[in-house]
């Protein structure tokens, strides 16, 4: 494309719709058409310049242009509590379903390796000796130790929003950071097994594997789904970097990261269910089973929300975006 024939084809249209913007009076009938059809022209133009000549100076004027006679013919409006209530209902268990196989086989394989260092540690004294001193593991591992302790130190309230911000900022972590290719996320994601691979092992070398289980179960269950979940996306939008399919790079990008973005948001809610369970039911009197059904119930009531009610709205078109009027303008990209 030859810039300047093409910036001296079009800047009389786009001055012209500059000039429909800047008007105070009230637009005529056939203004308002013409406005339309500028803006049109103009976001055709714009995504144009973006893929065959990208000019930062003029695709930054075309880019506020397009802005504003969107918001102009569109109209603003501000989000609202149905928005929230919208995105909770529907948008968030869509991505949830979307995402599904992402994040499932993120769980699969995470659940398998935390298993496996387990059993390793279970196995191998030496290693349990790398780990720590043989009586600081009794400690941690001894009725009372610091496994079961650590849920019960402190005040039910503050370790609730202290767990909740702690898991908050993981999945926030993982979900911002897969841009790089999912490799940030990988490592989060081993850390996070890892931590519950060597639980599992001292406690089982203990013969206290099932006081262990009873510990984490309660809200582990709901709280490892979350954390899979926001694995998962992170991974999905790492890959979009490598395969954006049949978008363009900059278009898959900008939807995989708004609703990663709304994700987080989804997210932060399920997580908090998990930090108040946490926080009051597993370091509370109830008996084990109890304790359990409690965790096992609430993963089951998230399940159903992604694959009866996330099913349904996927299968409606919903998809965890925001709504179309409040996206830029998208490059078209060919088939």
């Amino acid at each position: 494309m030859d810039l300047d024939v093409f910036v001296t084809a079009h800047r009389a249209e786009w001055d012209r719709l500059d000039t429909l913007l800047r008007r105070r009076a009230k637009l005529t009938g056939a203004e308002a058409d013409e406005l339309v059809e500028l803006y049109q022209r103009t976001a055709t133009h714009l995504s144009l310049l973006q893929s065959s000549a990208p000019d930062p100076q003029l695709t930054g004027r075309l880019t506020q242009l397009t802005a504003r006679a969107r918001a102009t013919v569109a109209g603003t409006r501000r989000a609202s509590w149905r928005d929230a209530g919208h995105f909770l209902a529907a948008g968030f268990p869509a991505a949830l379903y979307r995402t599904r196989h992402w994040w499932i086989t993120t769980a699969l394989v995470s659940v398998l390796v935390a298993a496996a260092i387990g059993w390793w540690i279970a196995t191998n004294p030496e290693v349990q000796s790398a780990i720590a001193a043989p009586a600081e593991i009794r400690e941690m591992t001894r009725p009372g130790g610091q496994y079961e302790s650590y849920y019960s130190t402190h005040a039910a309230t503050s370790f609730a929003a202290q767990v909740w911000t702690n898991n908050a900022q993981v999945a926030a972590i993982s979900l911002v950071f897969g841009v790089f290719l999912g490799l940030p996320v990988l490592w989060v994601l081993f850390q996070n097994m890892l931590n519950l691979g060597v639980g599992i092992g001292l406690m089982s070398s203990a013969g206290r594997l099932d006081t262990f289980l009873g510990l984490v179960l309660p809200h582990g269950l709901l709280e490892l789904t979350a954390v899979f979940v926001a694995a998962g996306t992170g991974l999905r939008l790492g890959w979009t970097v490598i395969d954006p399919g049949h978008r363009d790079r900059r278009t898959a990008l900008a939807q995989e990261g708004r609703a990663a973005l709304g994700m987080a948001i989804g997210l932060a809610v399920v997580l908090f269910v998990s930090g108040v369970i946490e926080g009051f039911v597993t370091p509370s009197s109830l008996p084990t089973w109890a304790r359990v059904t409690i965790g096992v119930v609430a993963e089951a009531l998230f399940l159903a929300y992604v694959f009866v009610l996330g099913r349904r709205h996927a299968r409606a078109g919903e998809t965890g975006d925001v709504a179309a009027a409040d996206r830029g303008p998208e490059q078209p990209a060919a088939a």
